[in-house]
Parts: C-alpha cells; sequence; structure tokens
C-alpha cells in the first residue's frame, strides 16, 4: 500500500528543487554576460554543454545512488565532458556506505592500466578530501579466469582489500586504454554484502540529495571556467599524495600546461617519460574537457606517439595539420589547457619544454 502523503504540508524536496534550478538560471546568466575566462562564443557555447554535464554528474553521484543495491555509472565519456576527462579513459563512479561491506569485481579487458580508489571526505556534495585506499593491476591478486577481487569493509580483510573508513564515500574505477575505438574497456560489478535495502525514502532525505546536487554544482561553477595561466608553458611534474583535492589518482604523476597560438602558430612540446603503465596528453577547455575526439585527434598517449631514436619524444599543438606525426589538434580554440598524466611511473616525469613556431596553415 503507498504511503499517505499530508497535503497540507510544505516539502522540503520541493525547495531543494527550487534551489537548484534557480542556480541553474545563475549560471546561465553569468556564462551570458561576459565571464572573462570566455574568450569567444566558442566558449560560451561549451558554457552552456557544462552546465547540463555537471548536473547530470551530480545527480548520478548524489541523487540516484543506493549504497545498499549500488552500481557502477560512468561519469565521464563523449558526452560527459567535465573535470578532466579524456579519450582513452573509462570512470566509473558508485557511493559507498563506510559501515557496509561490499564485493567488487573487475573483468579486465585491453587495459594496460587499471584501479580501483575508494575516496573519503564530505557527503554533502563537495569533493572528497582525500584517498582511503586503492588498488591497481600492479598489487591486485589477479584470479585464474583474469578476473580480480577487492573486498571493501570497515574492517581489516585479507587479500585484496581496502579498509573503509568512517569518512569513505565513494568508490572511482579508472581503466585506460592504448586504442580506446577498438579495445575492449574492463567491466566492473559491485555487490553489498550486508545490505538490508528499501526502495522509498523520505522526503527529508530527497531535499538532502538535492541539497547535494546543488553544493555540487555550486562547488564545480567555483572551479570553473579555469584561467588560462601563463600561455606556452608546462609546470613541473608533480605525484599525487595521499591527501589530495578531488578525484585525482593515487598513484599518477600529473603537469599543467596552457596554449594560446595565433592561426599560423603551433606548440611544439618535448620530453622524455619515464618507465609507466600509461600516460597521453590531454587538451582542454576552461571546463577542463576535451574538444570533440570523435572528429580529430585531440589527445595523444604513449602507445600512439612516435618517438624519437633516444626515446625521447616531440607533440606538436596546432590548429592545422602541419605534416608532424604527433601532431594534436586545438580544433578552432585559440587558446586552451594542456595536461600531462603518467600512471605508476617509476620516477616523477621531466619538465617538458615548450616552443612557438610559426607554420604554413597550407600544410
Amino acid at each position: 500500500m503507498a504511503p499517505q502523503q499530508d497535503q497540507g504540508r510544505p516539502l522540503e524536496s520541493a525547495t531543494a528543487v527550487r534551489e537548484v534550478l534557480e542556480l541553474l538560471n545563475t549560471l546561465l546568466q553569468r556564462f551570458s554576460c561576459g565571464d572573462p575566462a570566455l574568450p569567444d562564443e566558442q566558449s560560451q557555447l561549451e558554457a552552456f554543454r557544462w552546465i547540463f554535464t555537471i548536473l547530470q554528474v551530480g545527480c548520478d553521484a548524489f541523487l540516484w545512488p543506493d549504497t545498499q543495491k549500488p552500481r557502477f555509472v560512468d561519469i565521464v565519456g563523449a558526452t560527459k565532458k567535465w573535470g578532466g576527462d579524456n579519450a582513452d579513459a573509462f570512470y566509473q563512479y558508485v557511493a559507498l556506505d563506510p559501515r557496509r561491506s561490499y564485493r567488487v569485481v573487475g573483468i579486465p579487458g585491453d587495459a594496460p592500466y587499471f584501479s580501483l580508489t575508494v575516496y573519503g571526505g564530505p557527503s554533502d556534495g563537495r569533493y572528497s578530501e582525500r584517498i582511503v585506499g586503492s588498488s591497481n593491476q600492479r598489487d591486485a591478486k589477479i584470479a585464474p579466469d583474469g578476473t580480480i577481487e577487492v573486498l571493501l569493509s570497515p574492517a581489516a580483510q585479507p587479500g585484496n582489500s581496502i579498509q573503509l573508513e568512517p569518512d569513505a564515500v565513494c568508490a572511482i574505477t579508472r581503466d585506460y586504454l592504448n586504442e580506446p575505438k577498438s579495445g575492449t574497456r574492463m567491466q566492473w560489478q559491485i555487490e553489498c554484502l550486508d545490505g538490508e535495502g528499501d526502495p522509498n525514502f523520505s522526503d527529508a532525505e530527497l531535499a538532502s540529495r538535492l541539497s547535494a546536487v546543488k553544493t555540487w554544482i555550486a562547488d564545480q561553477a567555483n572551479i570553473t571556467p579555469l584561467a588560462l595561466g601563463e600561455p606556452n608553458t608546462v609546470e613541473p611534474p608533480y605525484p599525487v599524495p595521499n591527501t589530495t583535492f578531488g578525484w585525482a589518482a593515487g598513484d599518477a604523476a600529473y603537469a599543467m600546461g596552457s596554449f594560446r597560438l595565433a592561426a599560423d602558430e603551433a606548440l611544439v612540446i618535448s620530453g622524455r617519460s619515464p618507465e609507466c603503465a600509461f600516460w597521453n596528453l590531454c587538451l582542454w577547455n576552461a571546463f577542463l574537457h576535451t574538444y570533440n575526439y570523435d572528429y580529430d585527434r585531440v589527445t595523444i598517449n604513449g602507445s600512439q606517439v612516435v618517438y624519437e631514436t633516444d626515446g625521447s619524444w616531440e607533440i606538436v599543438v596546432a590548429a592545422h595539420d602541419p605534416g608532424h606525426h604527433n601532431w594534436i589538434s586545438t580544433q578552432g580554440h585559440s587558446e586552451g589547457r594542456l595536461w600531462f598524466r603518467w600512471f605508476l611511473p617509476a620516477s616523477t616525469p621531466e619538465q617538458p619544454r615548450v616552443q612557438v613556431i610559426t607554420i604554413d596553415n597550407k600544410t
């Protein structure tokens, strides 16, 4: 029998819905009225799409999850561009209750790098503050049938396991493919081992979830659009410690840079990568999402790069193909962000070198 509703009582969730819609309207006004980080019409159009992307991810992460009947959901992809996506990776998210135990099973595909990372911190829509624990293909024991199993539990467990500390809120899987269009992605499954389950929840619970969605959107809007910074530079790479902001990986080194180029200019980036499971370079807009990789190569990874005879590499960033084997397209953007990542590097990578050159657009 359906629960009775008190028709005379105003619903908390109705207020929460209204606040989310008001926030979205505020973002519309902000991006319509010349945000200084949006230099042209193309950036403004990307901002409008970002509004709905970040709303979608917020709903996936905070509105819909059931920690007793959990499932992994994709949080980045060709139509979910935000927060540092890239063409080579599949990311999945699941909310966790740190009081409960879970069994995660992974069926490997073609990924040279994959991992499961548990994050701790606020559960109110704000980004996680730290990494509770992680497991990747180098430290996880693989079963004879090729699968891996990781137990998540508030009590310490033997074997492949991550202990859930009291502030554990979610887990994120990563699998990176050298050829994501033709390769087989990882399959992840999760089961709560001690859940009771209830398909219904209260008005107060729904209001709380919607409030978390609002907080998520507001916090992401405070981060982006990201100012360009010093153009045509790449900062020194840095490893990620256990204390981190956001959902960064715990076994990767990163480096950020930027470009600002005229139509007849190209940015030549040269460097050398240490031994690692996987590395790539992505081009991002001010909202930290890749350009449309269905049309052009806007990211390049260590398997796709053509190396010099000494093992070094040179990548060319330009609007048009200059005839270089490691060209990646700015896809009409005069400025944007560069982002390097190296998973499981043997050492912190050296700082890439950059040079702006003039090219012949007829090439």
